[in-house]
């Protein structure tokens, strides 16, 4: 009789542990059902702001593989159906009033939105956008409203993401972050840098604002946000707030939530003590490279890495998930933004004694047609001169010289070491010394004195 694999979430982490525990055991020996409570599978939420934007056409185009696709591999994925127990001495899960047993069950229930118990929160026109029909729901509105003016809070990826989709749209925009600058995962000085290009493309930029609630009008429709800075009119309001693991199906059923909110997984991403449980994507917790300590960070490229090591293991191969470093990239209208390890509150709170460098350069030599300013800042552990983490903000061109820094991260390289790194030169890609170069000898010298 073939042995039953269930999958609860079927995008990036389900999906990939899925196909590969598929490609290494076909279905007269592994059984796979996945259950998935939205319409979509395999898709890119990180495209969902390029597509309301217009810059992505087709919402099709953020679709790696429908469930569609999936059956066809011996893949038994039914969406519309939300998981809402599992009982893990019976080995079974409860769907729709109905128990489906396991032999293995891997939990990919992702991430969900911070959402404050504001005054209004649930009006019509307030969106998160996360899913594929969070994107619907933002464009739907979008026209019913004929939308003019739009308010986003939060300055984080998405908040800043979606501020620039719905300039382009041609939206009055004003973006409300309760901290002294947007992007809190940059230190401030660089997040300065990200605020004058977000108020160089017309968006209204107001920090330090902590958001009371949502007006509605007498139709349940959003028509401003209220703040202790004032109040701010809107057609549509995006939430931009974060998020945190979906783990209330795993902490109902018993299994370990960690310190830092996720499930907790080994290398092999096996729940421990759980014989036959697994986790992956955003809803676990996993060990940080240069803190050593448990860390979320919800990015689909761990979750499509963390769902291949638990399918490689489930399918009976062996494989192990590293860990991660946090690097990071995306792009606020014209300029590039980058980040790898720790920032300096992260570094102060690890325990770390550090220096920073920071320097300004080009993308490419100076004198080649297109040159555009980059900022470069290093973190470097105090005495040993040892990487801890770097951030990037500039021009085109800027933000994938992350990767550079993110494998000195990875290798425990020193900035004196990485000084010598023979990287590549030419003038239409580089200055003669490469930015990250000039960073790492800035930072060195920082260390030596």
């Amino acid at each position: 009789m073939a042995e039953r694999l269930i999958v609860v979430g079927a995008d990036a982490a389900g999906m990939s542990a899925a196909s590969q525990a598929r490609r290494r055991r076909d279905h007269r020996d592994l059984q796979i059902l996945a259950f998935e409570r939205g319409v979509h599978t395999s898709y890119s939420a990180c495209g969902i702001p390029y597509w309301i934007g217009g810059l992505v056409e087709d919402q099709d185009d953020l679709v790696a593989r429908t469930p569609e696709q999936h059956r066809e591999r011996d893949i038994d994925v039914r969406t519309g159906h939300t998981v809402t127990g599992i009982d893990l001495e019976r080995r079974t899960v409860t769907v729709d009033a109905e128990s489906h047993h396991f032999d293995q069950l891997v939990i990919a229930t992702g991430g969900e939105p911070v959402l404050p118990d504001w005054p209004g929160i649930d009006g019509k026109g307030v969106h998160g956008v996360q899913t594929l029909d969070d994107g619907d729901a933002v464009s739907a509105t979008l026209v019913e409203r004929g939308a003019r003016r739009a308010v986003v809070i939060g300055g984080g990826y998405i908040g800043v993401e979606m501020a620039e989709a719905l300039i382009r749209k041609g939206l009055q925009v004003t973006l409300l972050e309760r901290s002294p600058q947007p992007m809190t995962t940059l230190d401030p000085d660089m997040g300065e840098l990200v605020a004058a290009m977000l108020e160089k493309f017309d968006i209204d930029v107001r920090t330090g604002v902590t958001v009371h609630g949502v007006e509605l009008d007498g139709d349940g429709w959003a028509k401003s946000v209220t703040t202790d800075a004032g109040e701010f009119p809107a057609d549509i309001v995006v939430l931009g707030l974060g998020t945190r693991p979906r783990v209330e199906l795993a902490r109902a059923a018993g299994l370990p939530i960690g310190p830092s909110g996720g499930i907790v997984t080994d290398r092999r991403m096996r729940v421990p003590g759980h014989e036959g449980i697994w986790a992956a994507g955003d809803c676990v917790e996993v060990r940080h490279r240069v803190t050593d300590q448990p860390a979320a960070i919800p990015l689909g490229t761990h979750a499509n890495k963390q769902g291949r090591v638990a399918g490689i293991n489930i399918g009976g191969g062996y494989a192990t998930f590293p860990g991660v470093v946090g690097t990071a990239v995306t792009k606020a209208c014209d300029l590039e933004i980058a980040r790898t390890g720790l920032q300096e509150k992260e570094a102060e709170k690890a325990g770390f004694a550090y220096v920073t460098a920071k320097i300004e350069s080009h993308n490419i030599a100076g004198y080649y047609p297109g040159a555009e300013s980059m900022t470069v800042k290093i973190l470097a552990e105090q005495g040993t001169g040892r990487l801890l983490g770097a951030q990037i903000v500039g021009g085109s061109g800027a933000a994938k010289r992350i990767d550079v820094l993110a494998v000195a991260l990875w290798n425990q390289m020193t900035v004196d070491e990485m000084t010598g790194l023979d990287l590549g030169y030419a003038p239409p890609f580089s200055p003669v010394w490469d930015p990250v170069l000039v960073a790492a000898r800035a930072a060195s010298d920082a260390v030596r004195r």
